[in-house]
């Protein structure tokens, strides 16, 4: 039981890892077709970047800031042997938030959906931190 915590970990660090691969495809698009320079992204994205092409690195590193708080959870769960079906249950949902919101904002980008994806994944993480702090107790 314990190692199911371990999967959506998996799940969404390969995720992370597909995202980032869009980045230089992307990048690599728009210096092809000459809509911008290999120079434009000296110092990560300049003003001459299209939004089109920065997306996949606003997806990217929106996968690297709060899932911080999911993978140390995760570990902590797993060493202090407090993984019980809820928490991995909840541990896939979170995952399934994040993938969700990286698909809505590579795609149709809408900002309401993408917040209210984002709300779910924020309140699924504080509802699995508030259970393992109260299991510490």
């Amino acid at each position: 039981m314990q190692e199911s915590i371990l999967l959506p970990v998996a799940a969404l660090a390969i995720w992370t890892m597909i995202v980032l691969a869009l980045i230089p495809i992307t990048r690599g698009r728009a210096v092809v077709s000459g809509g911008v320079k290999p120079e434009d992204f000296t110092y990560g994205e300049s003003g001459k970047i299209l939004a089109q092409i920065s997306i996949p690195n606003r997806a990217y590193m929106n996968l690297l800031e709060l899932p911080v708080l999911f993978y140390v959870l995760c570990l902590a769960l797993y060493t202090t042997k407090q993984v019980d079906g809820l928490h991995v249950t909840m541990a896939w949902v979170f995952v399934g938030s994040r993938l969700v919101h990286s698909l809505v904002h590579l795609t149709y980008n809408n900002v309401i959906h993408r917040g209210a994806v984002f709300g779910v994944g924020v309140v699924v993480l504080l509802a699995m931190w508030v259970r393992f702090g109260w299991g510490l107790v």
